[in-house]
């Protein structure tokens, strides 16, 4: 995802929206998603530590030989955040690559790393002929206080439908909690406070960009999935927010006097 166009802040680690109505903030919605649990990347995270200690095996024992040690655990338990920063950064430019594209934007130059992925996005629009309907809007619920920006909607095969684009490894089922929180916003909002009507949508879909292929995944939002999202907004005020009110002090023998 690009940059919103409405402003956002961050607090605690989660992203809100300002509202440009009146300033109010609101949780956005993949912060509220990342409350659910993710015990693979644990593994993962250990994974890639051990991959490192392995391929620079010279550089961490020079560093404890050095006395040292401290670096040398840094290095290794900073392996995880380069692997994402490097994946991210990647996705952050090729998803600003396919907006322009979206709203009938010449690209001109594109640099030798991301022209596999635009080839294969140029494919899936060749062989979809998506019409865009919204790109990179922000949706907003004013009745449960979350906002977050979808990256379409388009028109395809005569379907109105939600579409995120994926650039990662893997599509994994929490998109149908971002897609389904969407579906259900109050409305589109723009960052002149501007309020607009979703388009009625038919369904929703995920399109998996990788530089060698891509698939088009639908993906189901319905009700039932939109209560499991509004479950972890409500678990989000509690890690935010309630969970530091319930513990009081140590009482003594002198606070109960």
């Amino acid at each position: 995802m690009t940059e919103p166009s409405i402003n956002t802040i961050k607090r605690s680690g989660s992203r809100f929206y300002v509202d440009p109505r009146n300033g109010a903030k609101v949780l956005g919605v993949t912060s509220a998603i990342n409350q659910l649990s993710k015990p693979f990347l644990q593994y993962w995270a250990s994974k890639l530590v051990a991959e490192e200690a392995v391929n620079n095996l010279g550089a961490v024992l020079n560093l404890v030989q050095n006395e040292n040690e401290a670096a040398a655990i840094d290095f290794l338990k900073r392996a995880p955040t380069r692997s994402s920063g490097a994946a991210a950064e990647t996705g952050t430019i090729v998803h600003g690559l396919v907006e322009q594209l979206n709203k009938g934007e010449s690209l001109g130059l594109v640099h030798p790393d991301y022209a596999p992925w635009i080839e294969r996005y140029n494919e899936f629009l060749d062989e979809f002929q998506p019409e865009f309907l919204e790109v990179e809007t922000t949706a907003w619920s004013d009745t449960h206080g979350y906002a977050g920006t979808l990256d379409a909607i388009a028109k395809i095969d005569n379907q109105i439908v939600i579409l995120d684009l994926k650039t990662g490894k893997g599509v994994y089922d929490s998109v149908a909690l971002q897609l389904t929180a969407y579906s259900q916003a109050d409305f589109l909002l723009d960052p002149d406070g501007t309020e607009r009507p979703l388009p009625e949508l038919d369904g929703a879909a995920v399109l998996h960009l990788r530089p060698d292929n891509y698939d088009l995944i639908p993906v189901r939002i319905g009700d039932d999935i939109f209560e499991v999202f509004l479950a972890l907004v409500r678990l989000s005020k509690w890690d935010m927010e309630e969970k530091r009110t319930v513990l009081g002090a140590p009482i003594t023998t002198d606070s109960k006097e």
